[in-house]
């Protein structure tokens, strides 16, 4: 979800307006993916590194997840979609806190879809709190999936199929790395103010369009 500070300067406008829009595309781009019947989808909202943005810039943000929160769990409990956080809780607002275990408890029954809001999420240190809590053991990689779920909160485990990063930038910001292995991406030039369905649709064709080895040949050189 990156390009919300580039859209907002290019319009003469605060940062703030820019997340503000951005908001707007995250619910545009969640009935988007019901729509296409798309099974889960995490949207990167705020990173562990962002905490170095200017304390105003933060608080802002802070207070608009808040809002976002609070204005989608009614959508979501109507469109059988279960949301969840992501990431690390003990440095955000109480506030915040409890807006997210409110979402979550009403949204708990949702299954069209599950969609999961990384915020305070750092793949790096999730794979470093993992591997720490299950050093000694013997795990499989299934079993290392369940435990790093647990370390970001998630209520679901398994690969990513599609990476989409908006913004023009080409690069994985530290997001879902150990289940991004596999993963076919798309950087699209898109700022994420501007994303929607059709911008949706198009990386899902892109995707489809694509032949996934996983480290295997193609069937017809196999044969």
């Amino acid at each position: 979800m990156d390009g919300n500070g580039r859209w907002a300067r290019a319009r003469g406008r605060s940062r703030v307006m820019g997340h503000r829009a951005g908001a707007r595309a995250a619910q545009r781009t969640v009935q988007a993916a019901r729509e296409a019947r798309v099974r889960i989808l995490t949207l990167y909202a705020f990173s562990s590194d962002n905490w170095a943005r200017p304390p105003r810039e933060v608080a802002g943000l802070m207070r608009l997840f808040r809002v976002y929160l609070f204005a989608e769990t009614g959508r979501c409990v109507e469109n059988g979609i279960r949301l969840s956080v992501i990431g690390r809780r003990d440095r955000l607002p109480s506030a915040l806190i409890g807006a997210i275990e409110s979402a979550e408890a009403a949204t708990a029954g949702g299954r069209m879809m599950d969609l999961r809001i990384a915020l305070d999420y750092s793949a790096r240190d999730a794979i470093m709190q993992t591997a720490a809590e299950t050093a000694g053991k013997d795990l499989s990689r299934e079993e290392f999936d369940v435990q790093m779920a647990k370390a970001i909160h998630s209520p679901t485990t398994g690969e990513v199929d599609l990476l989409i990063r908006t913004g023009g930038e080409q690069r994985l910001s530290d997001f879902l790395l150990w289940e991004s292995a596999y993963a076919e991406l798309v950087f699209s030039p898109c700022m994420w103010p501007d994303f929607g369905a059709p911008e949706l649709a198009s990386a899902l064709k892109e995707f489809h369009s694509r032949e996934r080895r996983f480290g295997g040949v193609p069937e017809a050189v196999a044969s």
